[in-house]
């Protein structure tokens, strides 16, 4: 199809666009003549004034222009940034429409993705999960270092879908106090002459700030990402200590290397230059030692209950043996080291897997093994493999085929799938599925307010 063929193009104004639902990302959606058209910041029951960005051939997408008649359901945001940052996608969505939409969202993964039938999943289905403080829970930003048009240094959050930094202090999903570190961090650059990071020329010493709070304990971590060690020189980080030391609740700053020209945010390299390298968090009544680059749920406050809901699927009567695939630093496994005969946590960084077994220590817990190891390399090098329940909680890109058929392998009686990607999450579903495996049970939980991510807790259980 030639671009004469195609019924708009791009910059093209259209008016009375009718938006009917939101995309996967958040979009409304709206069709004329059967063609969807994506618009950016639009809610069901909008109608809105929209100018396409991009024409293709089954699809458009669009930026909002103007309202002309706001939905029902349309409040005011919180922020001032809202549209213009790339986080809060429904953040001018009632909080009671953002459950929903996420609870349609995982259905409709499962029932089109998984190929799971309406009749299974409406039984297995329970009531998503929110926040009744839905603000300020996030426990980690991590902010990009750049310089505006007048050449300022400033920070702040990426638009959606490109680099261009949005200046923002302050974010309401964010603690307060990461506002004032970041004032502190971006005033010590400019006094110091530390330029900026520029991802196009690849020049320039400071890349992201990272700042890390342990809700439980009020501890403060923070980590400056810089393109080398011997541009930071030590006199740089003495003089970083000094201004940063006396921040309330701070225990440790740690440098982080990226010399790579990439937009991956870490690299693989650090420095401790005040305090352990390490906060401490707790949760219920467990403590958690949690290094810069380890992985620990986003929202503490619903981490607790998706783990608590874990912990009810599972039903462990004290005789199970438990494998908790991608455990991290042990969060999960030493929850379920409470109610389970044995645990065996398998996580491929081995940092984390040093915080797994410091944190095991620390509770005092001596019935939970952790090993560093890819789940895939490990579960066929296990002799005579007996698992009762399995617990996975991959990364947003699922579980490697070769893990999958590995736990198959093992027929465990339970599979307790935490995922934060409800697509890639349905694609694995449907290997144990295949396998002999029936979904049992399901909740959604609003682990990322605001946005159009969001996290599931499914059980699939053994048929045969």
């Amino acid at each position: 199809m030639k671009k004469t063929d195609l019924i708009y193009a791009k910059n093209d104004v259209l008016k009375g666009l009718e938006i009917g639902a939101l995309s996967s990302d958040g979009a409304g959606i709206a069709k004329t003549k059967g063609y969807p058209i994506f618009v950016k910041d639009a809610l069901p029951g909008d109608v809105v004034t929209a100018g396409l960005t991009k024409v293709k051939k089954d699809m458009a997408f669009a930026r909002l222009i103007s309202i002309e008649h706001g939905s029902s359901d349309r409040v005011k945001p919180k922020c001032d940034q809202a549209r213009s940052c790339g986080g809060c996608v429904i953040q001018e969505l009632s909080y009671e429409k953002q459950l929903e939409y996420k609870d349609d969202k995982v259905y409709n993964c499962l029932l089109r993705i998984g190929g799971i039938p309406a009749k299974i999943l409406d039984a297995a289905h329970e009531a998503p999960v929110g926040m009744d403080k839905p603000w300020r829970y996030r426990n980690k930003a991590q902010y990009p270092i750049g310089r505006d048009r007048e050449g300022r240094i400033i920070s702040g959050f990426y638009a959606g879908r490109t680099h261009h930094i949005v200046e923002a202090e302050e974010c309401c999903l964010n603690p307060p106090e990461f506002s004032a570190i970041l004032r502190i961090f971006i005033n010590f650059c400019q006094e110091n002459g530390l330029e900026p990071y520029d991802e196009i020329n690849d020049t320039g010493i400071v890349r992201h700030l990272l700042i890390r709070k342990a809700f439980g304990t009020g501890e403060l971590m923070i980590m400056p990402v810089v393109k080398s060690f011997e541009a930071f020189d030590e006199k740089m980080r003495d003089r970083l200590v000094e201004a940063l030391k006396g921040i309330p609740g701070l225990v440790t700053i740690v440098l982080n290397e990226n010399p790579r020209k990439t937009n991956v945010i870490l690299g693989r390299a650090e420095r401790v230059i005040f305090g352990p390298g390490y906060i401490t968090d707790t949760m219920k009544d467990l403590t958690f030692r949690i290094s810069p680059s380890s992985f620990y749920q986003i929202n503490s406050e619903q981490a607790v209950k998706i783990y608590e809901k874990a912990m009810e699927y599972a039903s462990l009567t004290g005789n199970e043996k438990v494998y908790d695939l991608c455990c991290g630093i042990g969060t999960i496994s030493l929850f379920f080291s409470k109610k389970a005969s044995e645990v065996f946590g398998v996580e491929i960084s081995e940092r984390a897997i040093e915080d797994a077994r410091e944190n095991a220590k620390i509770n005092g817990i001596t019935n939970v093994e952790f090993t560093a190891s890819a789940a895939e390399e490990y579960l066929p090098g296990v002799e005579n493999i007996s698992a009762d329940v399995v617990v996975l909680d991959p990364p947003r890109s699922g579980m490697e085929r070769l893990a999958l058929d590995a736990i198959v392998k093992a027929s465990p009686a339970k599979i307790i799938y935490i995922a934060c990607d409800p697509a890639t999450q349905a694609i694995d579903i449907k290997v144990f599925l295949a396998a002999g495996y029936k979904l049992s049970r399901y909740t959604v939980f609003d682990q990322f307010c605001h946005t159009s991510h969001v996290e599931t807790v499914v059980l699939l259980t053994r048929v045969n």
